[in-house]
Parts: C-alpha cells; sequence; structure tokens
C-alpha cells in the first residue's frame, strides 16, 4: 500500500503559488489532486502524488526552491492533534521523540531518525512515497518544517550546526540560507539536520504542565489511534478522485500500489465492496452538494463524476426517492425560519 499524507502539507500551497504567478488549480488537477481539500487539512492523499504536485509546481515557478518557500508558510498547527501534544512537551528531545514516534498521523511516507554522538544530535529525515520519482522538493519541504519546528522552541537566533541534503545545491542558495543560516551542504549522504545535544536539553517555554497530562491523552495507549483500514482508504481516494472524473477500481488501485484484485479481496475481507463504497460515498457527498443552494446541480453532478446531470438525477432519485431539486426544496422548507424551534 502507498503511504499517505495529510492535505496539511499543502498549507498556504495556493498563496504561495499565486505569489509566483502560476495556476494552483491546475496543478492541483495535473497531478490527481482535489482542490477541495486544501480546506480539509486532515483529509489524506496519496504521497506520491503531493511530491509530484511539488515538482511540478517547481517547474511551472522556475523556482528550485519551492519547497522551502512553503515550508516558511507552516505552523505547529498543520501537524493536526499531533501539534497539541508536542507543544506541551518540556523539551526538544521530548518533542522530537513524540513527533519521530507519531509522525504517521500526519504523514506516512516520513521516518524520523534522532542520532547522538559526541555532542552532536543527528536528526536524519527520509521519505517513501511508494514509487520511484523525483521528491527534491518535498523532502527541502520537510526538513524546512523540521527546522521552524526546532526554531519555534529554540528562539529565531539558533541556528543548526549544519543542514544537509543528499540532493544537488540550487543554482540561487539565498532561500536556503535565509531560513537555514550559512551552513547548508548538498550532494551529501543523508537529508536532515545536525545540532548541539546540549539543544534538545532545552526547556520548552511554550509547555503548560498542567495541560501536558491533558494532551498525553490523546496518544494514551488504553485510546490508541485505530490504524486506517482498507475501507478507509479506498473511501478517502472515492472522495479524492470524484472530482477529477477518473474515480475506478483501477485508479484507486494505482494509488495504493496494489492491483484491482487485491484491492477487491481486501474490502471483501471487511464485508464492502467497490461499487458499494463508491455508491455509499457518492450518496453521502450528494446530500451535502445538493442541500446547497450556491451550488448548480450541473456542477454537483461534475464533482460526483457523471458525464451528464439527467444521469446524476436518475441516480439521485433512485438513492433517495426524489429528485434533487425536490430534495433541496425539502430541506430548503426544513430550514426555513418558520420551522425552527
Amino acid at each position: 500500500m502507498k503511504p499517505l499524507a495529510r492535505y496539511g502539507a499543502l498549507h498556504d500551497y495556493v498563496e504561495l503559488c499565486r505569489s509566483l504567478g502560476i495556476d494552483p488549480v491546475g496543478l492541483l488537477r495535473a497531478s490527481g489532486l482535489d482542490p477541495a481539500g486544501l480546506s480539509l487539512q486532515d483529509r489524506w492523499a496519496p504521497a506520491a502524488a503531493i511530491s509530484e504536485l511539488l515538482e511540478r509546481s517547481a517547474t511551472a515557478a522556475g523556482r528550485a526552491d519551492f519547497g522551502l518557500r512553503l515550508a516558511e508558510h507552516r505552523r505547529f498547527a498543520n501537524l493536526g492533534p499531533l501539534s497539541l501534544v508536542i507543544r506541551e512537551e518540556p523539551d526538544v528531545r521530548s518533542a522530537l521523540t513524540v513527533m519521530s514516534r507519531h509522525e504517521d498521523m500526519y504523514n506516512e511516507a516520513l521516518h524520523t531518525r534522532l542520532i547522538e554522538q559526541h555532542g552532536l544530535a543527528i536528526i536524519r529525515l527520509t521519505l517513501d512515497i511508494g514509487q520511484p520519482g523525483d521528491t527534491r522538493q518535498s523532502v527541502e519541504l520537510s526538513v524546512g518544517v523540521l527546522h521552524g519546528l526546532l526554531a519555534g522552541f529554540l528562539g529565531s537566533a539558533w541556528r543548526p550546526v549544519e543542514v544537509r541534503f543528499t540532493h544537488p545545491a540550487p543554482p540561487d542558495l539565498r532561500a536556503h540560507h535565509r531560513v537555514f543560516g550559512p551552513r547548508v551542504s548538498f550532494e551529501q549522504d543523508f537529508n536532515g539536520i545536525l545540532t548541539y545535544t546540549s539543544d534538545l536539553d532545552a526547556p520548552n517555554a511554550m509547555a503548560d504542565p498542567q495541560l501536558r497530562a491533558y494532551t498525553q491523552r490523546l496518544l494514551d495507549p488504553v485510546h490508541p489511534v485505530r490504524p486506517a483500514t482498507i475501507t478507509d482508504r479506498v473511501r478517502e481516494l472515492i472522495e479524492l478522485l470524484l472530482p477529477t472524473g477518473r474515480c475506478s477500481v483501477e485508479q484507486v488501485a494505482r494509488s495504493l500500489g496494489v492491483d484491482r484484485r487485491t484491492v477487491h479481496a481486501r474490502l471483501a475481507a471487511e464485508g464492502e465492496t467497490f461499487s458499494s463504497l463508491l455508491d455509499a460515498t457518492r450518496a453521502e457527498l450528494a446530500r451535502h452538494m445538493v442541500a446547497n443552494p450556491r451550488r448548480s446541480l450541473t456542477e454537483t453532478a461534475q464533482l460526483l463524476g457523471f458525464s451528464a446531470q439527467g444521469n446524476f438525477s436518475r441516480w439521485f432519485r433512485k438513492h433517495h426517492g426524489c429528485s434533487p431539486t425536490q430534495w433541496r426544496r425539502t430541506r430548503a422548507s426544513a430550514e426555513a425560519p418558520d420551522n425552527l424551534q
């Protein structure tokens, strides 16, 4: 199964694209991603698709530092629920330990390892998107985000001993020096950050000891986070692919890095079928979309993967016992002020 990453990884992507004069919506769709997903930071997408998007964006903008520029827009909150835990840890070492131990809560493709030796702390990042491809921008985004987190704990005056990348240096290093300082090396044997071991013991000025007991419950082993099932992943991918018009079991299988037979077999083991999930997901989305009077039924049909509004209307009537227009009218009447208690 190919790893997934949260849409939160693309925080402020649209704003950055516009500042560089490139089309974010076209680039998202060309990479197989749903532009509407950017408003749902906790939604998941294939990490390979996000990596492809960043590479396309860097090429379109003519900016080899695109991923690093995007990292400058990131905040603690973009890590999702895990950010609540990290910011209440008592020191940097503890925060890094929590982040690396639970990184699959925000990015299944990212792996962090902390090594301490001779007074130096080496934080190595490995990115595995599940298929061959250029990951330069994704790596620089990840290292940039890690640097931002460390600076958040250690203060803006902190500088790493060195920042290393395995890929070659870009033509222009100004963005790298602005973010990391002067000690940035390329064509090294790993991607990551070197700092002093003593920095890891620095107390976290943001932490509130009284809140830590509460935030730790989010990671309490008694209430573990339920691992994503094949049903969860397929449902997420159906939502992702429907607006692109390419929602098929073959496309879902490719996104998961398996063949269609494997998808069918694993869904069957969980008591599901692809067609039942497709119908159920469409039905749920349709109810919300049709109820929104600002969205035309033609647009709704397209977003749900129907080639024509007539096909959508017949499908909707079959599932809900009335036409989309009647459903919208009934919902509007039920929500009118005179009917509110």
